[in-house]
């Protein structure tokens, strides 16, 4: 048991369903290999900690052993935390067509039940495989390494695709079960990194398509504002970047896109306004303080002024900016802001776009050159649906 403090709080480590698959892997050679039940195995992940996990189901057949090892995420809210990861470790027979001809002493894998299969390009696997990321991979051929007879392992999570469902994998193009993930083996609760990870991944396989502009949006309530200011996107195309705005544009600009569109509630982008690029409370707030600056700068009187700082919601500041006849002008200046400050975060040649709008009063603006942003984002849609079409016609 270890343990992180964040945000004054005491919470437990966990570990990846990469790890419960490498200890079921190695549970079940040894089994297979040297006929010695394991009730309990030590491993060390590629974080460098030692491990020492529970077996919890053993089952035997011919030439064959499979283990379960269940997943903890620690205090981590992971819709994976109590599953079960198997690994069916067996001698491999050339007749078995799944993996084709292989050489002796060679480690295969394959994902069973429950675990996904790619389907797009850009992933970490290529198209057709079974979710189970590189360093997983790595994990299992090493808990296997020296071996001089073929074994085939098979990694499954029953349960595992309606688990996916509520997972990212949709959206990734990942059909049919979970993903085995994990770079270091160990799960840090509430991290940032596993969420900017999708991030990334989402972006790389809309890269791999040929997209060059992407649409951005801190939640749901983006999307839908979104899908009604400038036509249908496909959910799978529109990146639910969170908090992590900043991050984007930088992960976005490695890829090579060259353009953003942004579309969030006034709440979440005032604070780009005043260059906070991770809109989280814990990062930082400057709401009414950045709309104090745009109503001072729109011309308001020190009394209105007064009157926003202390407003409790940036709902509530702006219908007042609304009463006073001034939602038109400091709109205009707070999306002039946040291009700013998306700019000076950008690389050069990269363009953002930004579709701003409230609960309260539905769409209030946009930044300049967002239009032609989102004409470009229609026009690459509307090529890749053609060209998914086209190649479905085809097949």
């Amino acid at each position: 048991d270890s343990y992180i403090y964040k945000n004054q709080k005491k919470l437990r480590w966990g570990y990846t369903t990469g790890t419960c698959a490498a200890a079921a892997s190695l549970a079940a050679a040894v089994m297979l290999l040297r006929g010695r039940r394991m009730e309990q195995v030590s491993l060390t992940t590629p974080k460098g900690v030692r491990l020492d996990l529970e077996v919890e189901e053993m089952e035997t057949g011919k030439n064959c052993v499979c283990c379960g090892v269940r997943k903890d995420a620690g205090d981590d809210p992971d819709v994976t935390d109590g599953l079960l990861i198997y690994c069916q470790a067996e001698f491999y027979c050339q007749a078995d067509s799944a993996c084709g001809e292989a050489e002796a002493g060679q480690i295969l894998i394959r994902g069973g039940a429950g675990i996904g299969r790619v389907t797009k390009p850009g992933l970490d696997q290529p198209p057709g495989e079974a979710a189970i990321n590189s360093v997983p991979r790595a994990m299992l051929r090493a808990e296997e390494a020296g071996e001089t007879r073929t074994v085939l392992l098979t990694v499954s999570a029953p349960g595992g695709e309606e688990i996916a469902k509520k997972t990212f994998n949709p959206v990734l193009g990942i059909v049919g079960g979970i993903s085995i993930l994990g770079t270091s083996g160990i799960v840090e609760p509430m991290s940032d990194e596993a969420l900017t990870d999708t991030i990334f991944a989402q972006l790389k396989v809309l890269r791999a398509a040929g997209r060059r502009c992407f649409a951005a949006v801190p939640g749901r309530l983006g999307a839908v504002c979104l899908r009604e200011r400038i036509g249908e996107i496909p959910e799978d195309e529109i990146v639910v970047c969170s908090n992590f705005i900043g991050k984007t544009v930088d992960m976005a600009a490695e890829l090579g896109f060259t353009g953003m569109v942004l579309c969030g509630h006034l709440g979440k982008l005032v604070k780009l306004g005043c260059g906070i690029m991770n809109t989280h409370s814990r990062e930082g707030d400057g709401r009414m303080d950045t709309l104090v600056s745009c109503c001072l700068e729109a011309g308001a009187e020190l009394s209105f002024l007064k009157k926003i700082f202390h407003a409790n919601t940036t709902e509530e500041a702006f219908s007042f900016i609304r009463e006073e006849g001034l939602s038109e002008e400091v709109t205009e200046i707070l999306l002039k802001r946040i291009s700013h400050y998306l700019g000076h975060r950008a690389p050069e040649g990269f363009q953002t776009g930004v579709l701003l709008f409230s609960q309260e009063g539905g769409f209030l603006g946009s930044s300049a050159g967002t239009d032609a942003l989102a004409r470009r984002l229609l026009m690459e849609a509307e090529e890749r649906r053609k060209e998914n079409v086209h190649g479905r016609n085809e097949t």
